[in-house]
């Protein structure tokens, strides 16, 4: 996303015959940044119909059309390039560890890519070990996905890495693999490499990043995807008691601090987190017979946490991308009321059922996504052996705690911050109409009741 890709497009462009469109499908914009509308259909036409802006793409470029794709892009164009063996496929790889610091330093600078060496914009970034962990992670994913697509279609891609991009017989030889006539006489001046120091150089504590590299398996770092699982259980996240042969299995959006405190008082060692296949697989032999369980949430309020945290107040662009691409009125702010929340989250959930149902070009969110896809992806490594619903946590724990002969402690409210408004405050028929509508699986699957009789 940096000056890898932005080099290779350059390159790509100087091709008689060849133009790459940028990021063509990028959430935020088409082609390149601020950019809204390409080949005359804009983001909403776009999001509609995306292939239709291939089709516009394809009919009006001479030669050779393509386009940037990265892991977070929409979902049904990669399955549609992917089964289309007329598509050729380059695959672009970097180091993991250099990519992340990389990304790092372009959110930190905002720069993203580099014509003029004296416009350079320099930073050390702060190493954050479970950050780069995700990256790995999704990372991973979308190379197996590849892989997978490739491999069931019988094709292959030109696999090209970062430092191969500087190498002008390489780049001549993906000009061979594209069937073009054309060839490239020199690398493209403009573009400069950014930040070419060594990694280590580039954070502030390289001696934690270190440590924390340390502690994986190696071969999940140089892109083995033959050797990787095809769905990720999100191991990182689950927590043992440390004197305890207990294990949770959190599901995003449910009473995970509230389970956690718990599970930290039914010993007096605390909790063991941070794990990775490696060290879950010890502790389970350290352990012999032990238990493993995780927790579901009703899905009406799990939902509208969810909206609170994930689209009023998250970090991330769903609300600009919901009120913008989907004209959705989501008020959010001091001023709001209960009834203009309740409107807001009723818009919310409707849309949550296309999202849900893969019809739009946004990756679902762990703590929107439903139950029943976060269970089955724990069982890429290990299905709980307990599923527990939050209404009767306390006797589940309970029961666990007998289980193990374990004197359980009482289950009790961790408090966080606070909703902007409580269910109880806005709820009504159609909230609980459309939430089961989106949530038809984690409904039917886990038995849910209405949440309000």
């Amino acid at each position: 996303m940096r000056t890898g890709s932005n080099f290779l497009e350059a390159n790509l462009n100087a091709l008689d015959g060849v133009t790459c469109h940028g990021e063509l499908f990028n959430p935020h914009f088409m082609g390149k940044k601020d950019n809204a509308e390409m080949f005359g259909l804009d983001l909403a036409a776009r999001e509609t119909d995306p292939l239709a802006v291939l089709a516009a793409m394809r009919e009006q470029t001479p030669g050779l059309a393509g386009f940037r794709h990265f892991h977070d892009h929409d979902p049904r164009v990669t399955a549609h390039v992917l089964a289309d063996p007329a598509c050729a496929k380059i695959i672009l790889t970097r180091n993991p560890i250099e990519a992340y610091v990389s990304l790092k330093i372009a959110q930190a600078t905002d720069q993203w890519r580099l014509t003029n060496a004296k416009n350079l914009k320099t930073a050390r970034i702060a190493f954050d070990a479970s950050g780069f962990e995700s990256h790995l992670q999704a990372a991973q994913e979308w190379q197996m996905l590849l892989m997978r697509g490739l491999q069931t279609t019988g094709q292959t891609a030109f696999y090209i890495d970062y430092e191969d991009l500087s190498d002008l017989e390489v780049l001549n030889g993906l000009a061979a693999f594209l069937g073009v006539a054309a060839r490239l006489e020199a690398l493209d001046p403009k573009l400069k490499k950014q930040n070419p120091e060594d990694v280590t150089e580039k954070v502030v504590n390289p001696a934690e990043m270190e440590a924390a590299l340390a502690r994986l398996d190696r071969f999940n770092l140089s892109r083995s995807p033959n050797f990787e699982p095809r769905r990720m259980p999100m191991i990182p996240s689950f927590i043992a008691a440390a004197d305890a042969p207990l294990l949770f299995m959190p599901v995003k959006g449910g009473p995970e601090d509230a389970v956690r405190d718990w599970l930290a008082r039914l010993g007096r060692g605390g909790l063991i987190g941070d794990f990775v296949q490696k060290t879950l697989r010890q502790w389970k032999r350290q352990q012999g017979a032990h238990r493993s369980f995780t927790v579901l949430r009703h899905p009406l309020p799990r939902a509208h946490e969810g909206y609170c945290r994930v689209v009023l107040e998250g970090q991330n662009d769903l609300y600009r991308l919901l009120t913008k691409a989907y004209g959705l009125d989501l008020p959010r702010g001091p001023g709001v009321t209960a009834a203009q929340h309740h409107d807001g989250f009723l818009a919310f959930l409707r849309w949550l059922k296309i999202y849900l149902g893969g019809q739009t070009g946004q990756k679902i969110d762990p703590a929107l996504a439903s139950q029943s896809a976060v269970v089955q992806g724990f069982g890429t490594f290990q299905q709980p052996d307990l599923i527990l619903h939050e209404g009767r946590l306390a006797e589940g724990l309970a029961f666990l705690a007998a289980e193990l002969d374990l004197n359980a402690p009482p289950l009790r409210a961790v408090e966080g911050t606070p909703l902007p408004f409580t269910l109880d405050a806005i709820w009504s028929r159609d909230l609980e109409d459309a939430a089961r509508e989106a949530y038809q699986r984690d409904i039917l699957g886990y038995g849910f009741g209405r949440w309000r009789r």
